[in-house]
């Protein structure tokens, strides 16, 4: 090999070992790390250099690195006659640029000929690097003893800080620990290590570098037991970004805070145990800030214990059944095109939309209830109605302009079922959409239409999109403060009594056989998403959004600063005159009114319907018609009155609702019965016969009504349990013992009937 062919050799990347993946949280505090493709802990090239360190570094190493032109002849003579009087090698006369050279060649034998290939070679690399990149890519490869290679690594693993945090003492023993790794290994040698360390503390005394006082000081101080373990309390997270090629292997400074992110995970770890007992063993969070976009903690799952039960899964970037955690989206949008207002009575009556039976989470039919109130309860009949009406397929395109990437499939798939779970949804998808949307409130005058985007989690991943906001201010407005009003747990209740409570938006979702529970809150400052269920999808009975997923949501509330609420977007909201009762805005017989805030399109939405102008006796006790009173004996009155079907669960629930009279005798002819009980007959008692297989059949019942088009809604004991059209039978599997058969059709008329199940 020649001479010639030596000064040309250097090659163009004097390192190409792998590095690992760290992930450094907002403020550079260390929160997950992975190994190297090799098993080494060897962070990417350092920035800069600690000025202690370098301090050390050269006395101990190098004192004239700045001077020499690659290699010390003075060092290296020195070297030579120390070596050949004691007949081995006891002195180096390596420079750190030589070591550098020595350490990219893998540690070739320390012969002369390689010497003397490692000096050219460093006076070769003196010409194509300046003396600080020298010194950094040194540091950045130097062995620390085991699998630990580079300062930024070794200040990790042995002191738990970065390099620009050490002291003077652990500084000085980072510096001589590469000088024999495997001899003064920390946690076996510190005698050896210790006296090696102080040695330098001295020098650096003499040289004036440090005080007298310092190099005290720094001498007590222990050297370190072993290596210690690097957090990792962002596992996913950092899991999330090795899928991504430009992100792996680098140092990643990304948006969370360590004191956010430890804070979450001990709430999601103190839950973990009271949700295990239920067999449910899965949960995740997801911190948002709202103003920035930025994630302030990722707690992709419940983190794994001794058992596995899916833990390595990151949920938050998991698609998930929705539940009804979509149903805030479809109120604002009906707000916003005016098909409702915020109190507009929505119908609450038992349903069916071409074979499609939805139900209430409680069985139970209010009749009518307010739109913002069914949000609030998160009723799914109104929401089914409410959809019907905004139709599905225009519903699912909404929630994909909101930022839904998973709903690929045609509308048509989903249909009516895409309010209450029938679409999935990632929690990361959703908490930045709900945060993008309480963005949008913050929006100046002259910027109506706010920005939407995803949150992120590093400025080094690529910009993220920004696209217009599908609802206005105004909607999302009313919607957020209709999610105020949800009921909190037990363990929130009477917050509003307390100063330092929250107002806090909230919904939560609980998908079919109880395998998702979801729970979103929204802040004037952030937003708390989580997710709570077991991540091979096995469901719970126990398992809901208001017990499993709030509480741990309420809890990560409450780790932060009170907030003032977002203020109403005046430019954007209108008043409108409305009726007290119906909620729609006021007709001409709509007496008791009120101004309530919209969006611009409510002030066209539909007159109410409920109110309508009634004739009445002098008395008010009956109905009365031309045909059997003249217009000076009638009274006129404005009369609130839902349909009969609507009406008959209302009334239920509302006492101060007043019924129509009935019509005077005279005025019309009496009505025939409208349907009867063909089986089973009052006070009967019946038996359940059992089937070929051994289990218990079902018996059917039979009515007879008059108008052959009209549906009948069954009831036994009250629990509603289906509904017929033209042929009235159902078949029915009551427990033992005395039952009440109920019916009413779409005109109110009802009709009983007492049975008895016997064994």
């Amino acid at each position: 090999m020649s001479i010639w062919y030596l000064f040309f050799s250097l090659p163009n990347k004097l390192f190409d070992t792998p590095t690992s993946t760290v992930l450094f949280d907002a403020n550079q505090q260390l929160i997950a790390a992975k190994l190297a493709n090799d098993e080494q802990w060897r962070f990417s090239n350092t920035d800069s250099i600690p000025y202690k360190f370098e301090q050390c570094l050269l006395q101990f190493e190098d004192a004239y690195f700045y001077y020499h032109p690659g290699f010390n002849p003075i060092s290296i003579t020195k070297a030579l006659i120390s070596n050949l009087k004691n007949k081995k090698v006891v002195r180096g006369g390596s420079t750190i640029t030589m070591q550098t050279i020595r350490l990219s060649r893998n540690k070739k034998s320390r012969t002369v000929y390689q010497k003397l290939i490692e000096l050219i070679l460093a006076t070769r690399l003196e010409l194509s690097y300046s003396k600080k990149n020298i010194l950094k890519t040194y540091i950045s490869h130097t062995p620390y003893g085991g699998n630990i290679v580079g300062l930024n690594a070794a200040a990790w693993r042995y002191y738990n800080r970065s390099p620009h945090q050490l002291s003077w003492a652990e500084s000085a023993t980072l510096a001589v620990l590469p000088n024999a790794p495997s001899l003064i290994y920390p946690g076996k040698n510190h005698d050896k290590l210790k006296q090696k360390r102080n040695r330098l503390l001295d020098k650096l005394l003499a040289k004036k570098i440090i005080d007298s006082t310092s190099c005290f000081l720094a001498k007590q101080e222990p050297i370190p037991e072993r290596p210690k373990p690097l957090p990792q309390i962002a596992q996913h997270l950092l899991d999330r970004t090795l899928k991504k090629p430009s992100l792996k292997g680098k140092q990643i400074s990304t948006t969370l805070k360590l004191s956010t992110q430890s804070k979450v995970l001990k709430i999601v770890n103190q839950h973990r145990k009271k949700l295990k007992s239920n067999h449910i063993y899965n949960s995740a969070c997801l911190v948002l800030e709202i103003n920035t976009g930025k994630v302030l903690a990722y707690v992709g799952n419940t983190p794994k214990q001794n058992e596995n039960h899916g833990q390595n899964v990151d949920i938050i970037t998991s698609a998930r059944s929705t539940g009804s955690i979509l149903k805030p989206f479809l109120y604002a949008s009906s707000l916003q095109d005016g098909l409702i207002l915020p109190n507009t009575l929505l119908p609450d009556i038992p349903t069916q939309i071409a074979g499609y039976t939805p139900k209430n989470y409680n069985k139970t039919h209010d009749g009518a209830v307010p739109a913002k109130q069914a949000l609030a309860r998160s009723l799914n009949i109104p929401a089914v109605r409410l959809l019907r009406d905004y139709k599905y397929q225009r519903f699912h395109n909404q929630l994909q302009k909101l930022g839904l990437t998973s709903l690929t499939t045609d509308p048509n798939r989903y249909g009516l079922s895409l309010i209450l779970g029938g679409a999935e949804a990632t929690l990361w998808e959703l908490s930045g959409i709900y945060a993008s949307l309480a963005k949008v409130l913050k929006t100046s005058n002259e910027q109506l239409t706010g920005k939407m985007q995803m949150p992120y989690y590093t400025s080094i991943a690529s910009p993220q999109k920004r696209y217009d906001s599908p609802l206005n201010p105004a909607s999302i407005w009313l919607m957020l403060n209709a999610m105020k009003e949800v009921g909190r747990p037990l363990q929130e209740m009477g917050w509003q009594y307390f100063n330092t409570a929250q107002n806090i938006a909230w919904k939560t979702g609980t998908s079919f056989g109880n395998r998702d529970a979801w729970s979103i809150g929204i802040s004037s400052k952030h937003v708390v998403g989580v997710w709570v269920g077991n991540a091979d999808g096995e469901g719970r009975a126990e398992l809901t959004g208001i017990n499993s997923a709030a509480p741990i949501m309420f809890d990560v509330f409450n780790q932060f600063n009170t907030s003032q609420w977002f203020t109403p977007p005046y430019y954007d909201l209108y008043e409108v005159n409305t009726c007290r009762q119906s909620g729609f805005k006021a007709g001409i017989h709509c007496k008791d009114t009120e101004l309530s805030l919209c969006s611009k399109k409510g002030t066209q939405s539909t007159s109410c319907p409920y109110h309508k102008l009634v004739h009445l006796s002098k008395d008010k006790n009956y109905q009365v018609n031309s045909s059997c009173a003249s217009t000076t004996e009638m009274t006129h009155e404005s009369w609130f009155v839902l349909p009969p079907i609507m009406e008959w669960y209302y009334k239920k629930k509302h006492s101060n609702y007043k019924a129509l009279p009935k019509f005077k005798a005279e005025c019309t002819l009496l009505s025939e019965q409208a349907m009867e009980i063909i089986y089973p007959k009052q006070l009967s008692k019946l038996f359940i016969p059992k089937e070929l297989n051994g289990k218990l059949g079902k018996i059917i019942f039979k009515i007879a009504h008059r108008n052959p088009n009209t549906t009948l809604f069954w009831h036994i004991d009250n629990e509603y349990i289906g509904q017929t059209i033209n042929f009235h039978e159902l078949a029915v599997q009551p427990k033992k013992g005395k039952h009440q058969l109920i019916l009413v059709d779409t005109e109110g008329k009802r009709i009983e009937k007492w049975f008895e199940i016997i064994e």
